[in-house]
């Protein structure tokens, strides 16, 4: 029994010593951990001092560098201002002394003006002094004249002036008929020939056109069949074709009214093939339309082709080709356009073949001067600005194309071919027979002629005649000598060109008779 309680107390020892052996053991490792720990705690604070160092050096480092190059930067640009100062500088420097220089010019320039200004008042002076006695000595001699003439000072400077006004005007009317009459002595030598050769060989046959179509009808019963039920037919033509359809009261005929000559044209065409065929329905009036509108292209190039072979004219645009086509059905005054303009261009001809200028080069501006007629009611602005563009568009040279576009005088002459073009214009225009006016139009202008001449003082009687191609007057011949029928004749003409228009121009004669009589017994 106290064996085991001294094994057990020596057990116990034994456990004693070993609990605090191994807590011992524990204590040390313990230490020993915290002695590495702490060893690498200042290991990885001496490494972050170190990295700390480091990246403070780095970027002072930075810093510094960046900080030199900005005041490099800095230097450069404040030596480049300075560069830029001393450049305005100096100008400012030149610019004074060129002010100082110019300054001194002034003020020599200054000093010669007044000088020269005290020149000036000087003999202003002694002319105001030579004026005021010559006006003294202008007022004893006409106080003299009119002492004599027993007159006032008035009255003898209006019977000056009327007598240097009467004389003036009787000089200028000779010297005016003299010009006049050796002008036209010069004039009828060239112009003469020239304008009879070309109308001699121009005095062809023209036929006034109408401006709207009629078709005739076979029978009364055709008319109801081209209206159609409920209007059907008609309105498929009119609506196809773009034109008016008139059917009325007269007997056996339609009346067919387009703006358009061609689009006319088509239509009385179709209309007629409808009724030679007599199937007239709104399916078979729109197959006829569309195909005669295809022969009227093809037969449009035809036409513009036959008038330029012959007029002997090439190398003309199809587009202008076609356009002259066109011109055979559109009419001014009653005339054919087409006609017109071929004869317009053989008389252009003529006369460049006269002054030996380029016949075919005025053939082509005479026979294209009208092409905007063609196209006119498609385009604003007038037929010549129209052709002239369609021209300039279709390769047409300047020459042409101002001849086009000058020939009413909208824009100025830059060739004598429009100079030309103008003139054959007008001959073709305003030859006898070439063109109809209504009568009404007519008598106004003869009218209007009569009275100009008439609001004349001195004038006695005055005619129109030769279809209002001439203006004869008859003057009194007490009152009007044959001095101032020159000037009469003129003032008439210039009233006549500002206060009318007309075709080709208008020959004002003025006649002067004195008659005596007796008898013998």
């Amino acid at each position: 029994m106290q064996i085991n309680i001294i094994i057990g107390a020596v057990c116990f020892l034994i456990g004693i010593i070993l609990a605090l052996i191994i807590n011992f053991i524990k204590k040390a490792a313990d230490n020993k951990n915290i002695l590495k720990s702490s060893e690498l705690a200042k290991k990885i604070i001496n490494d972050a001092h170190q990295e700390a160092e480091s990246l403070k050096k780095t970027v002072v480092l930075e810093a510094k560098e960046d900080w030199y190059k900005t005041q490099k930067e800095y230097e450069n640009e404040i030596n480049s201002r300075k560069r830029e100062l001393h450049t305005l500088e100096k100008e400012y420097n030149d610019r004074v002394n060129n002010l100082d220089r110019r300054l001194e010019t002034l003020e020599r320039k200054d000093n010669h003006l007044q000088d020269y200004e005290k020149n000036l008042k000087n003999k202003e002076n002694e002319i105001n002094q030579k004026k005021e006695e010559l006006d003294k000595l202008i007022e004893k001699q006409n106080n003299k004249l009119t002492e004599i003439a027993g007159l006032s000072r008035e009255e003898a400077i209006q019977i000056l002036k009327n007598n240097l006004k009467n004389k003036a005007r009787n000089e200028a009317a000779k010297e005016i008929r003299s010009i006049a009459e050796q002008t036209k002595i010069d004039a009828n030598k060239l112009v003469a020939g020239i304008l009879s050769t070309a109308m001699q060989r121009m005095a062809v046959d023209h036929v006034s056109e109408t401006t709207v179509s009629v078709v005739a009808l076979p029978d009364e019963e055709m008319k109801g069949r081209i209206i159609g039920r409920e209007g059907r037919n008609i309105r498929s033509f009119e609506k196809a074709s773009g034109v008016d359809l008139i059917i009325d009261d007269t007997p056996e005929a339609v009346v067919i009214s387009a703006f358009d000559p061609v689009r006319r044209e088509i239509a009385r065409l179709a209309l007629e093939k409808l009724i030679s065929d007599g199937r007239i329905h709104p399916g078979r009036i729109e197959q006829v339309i569309e195909k005669t509108t295809k022969e009227m292209n093809e037969n449009l190039m035809k036409i513009g082709e036959k008038a330029c072979m012959e007029i002997n004219l090439h190398n003309i645009s199809n587009n202008i080709v076609k356009l002259i086509g066109r011109l055979k059905y559109r009419t001014s005054y009653g005339q054919s356009v087409l006609v017109h303009s071929i004869e317009a261009a053989w008389i252009c001809g003529i006369i460049a073949a006269e002054l030996g200028l380029d016949q075919e080069l005025a053939r082509r501006c005479g026979f294209l001067h009208d092409i905007g007629k063609a196209i006119d009611h498609e385009y604003d602005g007038s037929h010549a600005k129209i052709g002239a563009n369609f021209a300039r568009k279709n390769g047409e040279s300047k020459i042409v194309i101002n001849a086009i576009e000058a020939h009413h005088e909208e824009v100025e002459y830059e060739s004598i071919y429009a100079v030309l073009t103008q003139l054959s214009d007008a001959v073709s225009g305003a030859r006898p027979g070439a063109r109809r006016e209504m009568l009404e139009t007519y008598m106004k202008r003869l009218n209007k002629m009569e009275e100009i001449a008439n609001s004349i003082e001195g004038v006695n009687k005055s005619y129109a005649i030769q279809a209002g191609r001439e203006l004869r007057i008859i003057v009194d011949p007490v009152t009007i000598d044959d001095q101032k029928t020159a000037y009469i004749a003129s003032d008439i003409a210039e009233k006549i060109e500002q206060e009318m228009q007309y075709p080709g121009q208008i020959k004002v004669l003025v006649i002067r008779e004195t008659r005596q009589s007796a008898v013998a017994k």
